[in-house]
């Protein structure tokens, strides 16, 4: 012990200096500093030195006090709450269904499957949303098809429909205005507007992010596939274990590393999602398309107020933590 206290330690601190050195300056610095600057009342043009005391008035504008600001950022925070729940579970379930599909044995041209699925994960994101705004135009090759198969959507404009899918499917119920309870207001949205679900503008981009980033988590989940022993599958089919058996008592529980690397990396994501919103929809129509993300680049470099953006930031990186720990729990429970 002594001597890994001594020459030893001193060598082991010195083999990962550059890596405790990398995030220092790298991550540790910038949280830092952007954790300054949210308590500070800075344009983005002048020095930050420069820069006058806000106290707290960043947080308080978009906490708790009423105005257009509060109310943008609530409209943020629940777009990227949909995009969330609409985006990871879509990309984690068919990253998997992929992955097993394209690591069967008896599956002819595996390689060419591997790349094909991969190949939009490394396509321009910007490339990709062009792509998309044509195909989810009026006369675009999405209404084409649904007019051939449902008459009358051809002209269903989909960048440009604020309507929330929620309130769309209780329309078909009768129910176009919100009841007593939901008419309460939090964070100056309604609690309707808080339950209207994706709009279909956002629902297009949605689709767009599960298509791209499904191949990536397509990978990974071969790797774990690929990792698992072959002994521990032989023995479970010696024992009598079906192939629907095999797949849930021995291949997904071995996974669930795997699992938990794909759907943290999935909400980081779709917690940070700008270039899109910004190529497809610029936040609209009617801000449904805000993002978190797309709001700091609105309020540091649109309206010039760096601190804001920089609150913003912070509480974004506040509710990924959150989210991580919280379903980081929940994996460890199940095993």
């Amino acid at each position: 012990m002594s001597s890994i206290r001594g020459r030893q330690g001193l060598a082991g601190w010195l083999f990962v200096s550059p890596a405790l050195i990398g995030l220092g300056v790298f991550m540790v610095a910038p949280i830092a500093l952007v954790l300054w600057v949210s308590f500070r009342d800075w344009s983005g043009l002048n020095p930050l030195a420069d820069s006058t005391s806000a106290g707290a008035g960043n947080y308080q504008d978009l906490l708790t006090h009423t105005g257009v600001v509060r109310g943008d950022f609530a409209k943020s925070l629940r777009n990227n709450l949909y995009y969330v729940l609409g985006v990871v579970p879509a990309q984690t379930f068919l990253a998997l269904v992929l992955a097993v599909a394209v690591n069967t044995k008896l599956l002819r041209g595996r390689t060419f499957f591997r790349t094909a699925f991969y190949f939009p994960s490394v396509t321009s994101s910007i490339a990709v949303a062009f792509i998309f705004v044509f195909l989810f135009s009026p006369s675009g090759v999405v209404n084409t098809v649904l007019s051939a198969v449902v008459p009358g959507k051809v002209g269903l404009v989909w960048l440009d429909d604020p309507d929330g899918l929620i309130h769309l499917l209780l329309r078909v119920f009768g129910v176009d205005s919100p009841p007593g309870p939901l008419r309460h207001e939090f964070l100056d949205l309604s609690w309707w507007e808080w339950l209207s679900g994706p709009s279909v503008a956002l629902t297009a981009i949605m689709i767009l992010a599960t298509w791209t980033t499904t191949g990536t988590f397509m990978l990974m989940f071969l790797a774990g596939l690929q990792n698992i022993p072959v002994e521990i599958e032989e023995a479970a089919s010696v024992d009598g274990a079906s192939r629907r058996q095999l797949f849930w008592r021995v291949t997904l529980p071995m996974l669930k590393p795997t699992l938990f690397l794909v759907v943290t990396l999935g909400i980081i994501g779709t917690w940070q999602v700008f270039d899109q919103v910004y190529a497809m929809t610029s936040g609209g129509p009617q801000k449904t398309t805000f993002t978190p993300a797309y709001l700091v680049y609105r309020e540091g470099f649109q309206n010039s107020a760096m601190g804001r953006a920089a609150a913003i930031a912070l509480i974004v990186f506040v509710i990924i933590v959150v989210f991580t720990g919280v379903q980081r729990l929940v994996l460890r429970r199940e095993r």
